[in-house]
């Protein structure tokens, strides 16, 4: 019986430990936004928008019939910002069934392959990831192409403000003239202005739907604009500058760092490729690191060094720009 608890003692602690550090990671590469929050206004909770736009938007989605994973799964609302960001048409509840069903599928398949018993949890928890890492990555792919749309946007609003229209039609002419999805968070803003909505209460909500910096300083900016006056135009242009230029720079970074990030995953990935392709083999030379006290206390130590090696070079090549 400890010859079987060990191994997964030794993943739990390895995953709590990953956990923890990324936990840390997160909470430091998040305390400027937090400032820029506590500047807007922003309440502790993280919830900007209690607006009747809001409460427009969450009656618009609800819908009075639920499939069968809306009731068998309970609702989740802390995903609702993780799938809004991702802009997918689909709902928590239903990605969590799939990635159930995937896991049972790659459990029921392994163990009909005769997969040794210590193995199954592997492809079960892979097949569970993929919907969530297609999700992710949509969510990445966006923000990134938002990022990279804003400088242009920024621009275009400072050119509509010298052609002496509003701020809010600028944000019309950014929705109308701008491919998505710039075109479709700046549209919104403009309907909840046409709305009565509060320009501020508007930014706000953008930037709670869209996590990027710079457009946490563009709200910033025009909230400081509006009530202390100022050229906002050449502020916009300014702004603008500002993110083409860290672009430029963060070209320059990944690429005089990517031979190191490359190392870094050839060197994490070839201890687990080792032990696949020798199980494969001969599963008796590799068995000792889980049946002999001296083998479970290699492999403890060996997931704890390739933890403390893929934080140490991610500190290496991460530069923050």
């Amino acid at each position: 019986m400890t010859t079987i608890l060990l191994p997964f003692g030794a993943f739990l602690v390895v995953a709590g430990a990953i956990g923890t550090v990324g936990l840390l990671l997160r909470d430091r590469s998040m305390r400027g936004e937090s400032r820029l929050d506590a500047f807007m206004g922003h309440r502790p909770d993280g919830d900007p928008n209690a607006s009747s736009v809001e409460i427009w938007k969450e009656a618009a989605f609800e819908d009075d019939k639920k499939n069968f994973f809306d009731q068998i799964i309970p609702t989740l609302p802390s995903l609702q910002k993780l799938f809004q960001q991702a802009e997918v048409n689909i709902k928590p509840n239903v990605l969590i069934g799939i990635s159930v069903l995937l896991g049972i599928l790659g459990a029921t398949a392994s163990w009909m392959m005769h997969v040794p018993w210590f193995l199954l949890p592997l492809p079960a928890l892979c097949l569970f990831c993929v919907p969530w890492a297609w999700l992710l990555h949509k969510r990445k792919s966006r923000l990134k192409k938002f990022a990279s749309q804003l400088p242009d946007a920024m621009e275009l609003l400072a050119r509509a403000l010298r052609a002496g229209q509003s701020l809010v039609a600028g944000f019309h002419v950014v929705s109308e003239e701008m491919p998505e999805p710039i075109s479709t968070e700046f549209r919104r803003v403009y309907e909840e202005q046409n709305l009565g909505i509060n320009l501020d209460d508007s930014l706000k909500a953008l930037c709670d739907r869209v996590p990027n910096l710079d457009l946490r300083f563009f709200a910033t900016s025009v909230a400081i604009q509006r009530q202390t006056g100022g050229d906002l135009a050449e502020i916009l242009d300014k702004i603008g500058y500002v993110i083409r230029e860290r672009f430029r720079i963060q070209g320059q970074v990944k690429a005089l760092t990517a031979e190191g990030r490359l190392s870094g995953v050839i060197l994490l990935a070839m201890p687990f490729l080792m032990f696949f392709i020798v199980l494969h083999l001969n599963p008796g030379y590799v068995e000792l690191l889980w049946t002999t006290n001296e083998g479970i206390r290699m492999t403890v130590f060996a997931l704890f060094m390739q933890v403390l090696g893929a934080i140490t070079i991610r500190k290496i090549v991460n530069i923050k720009v």
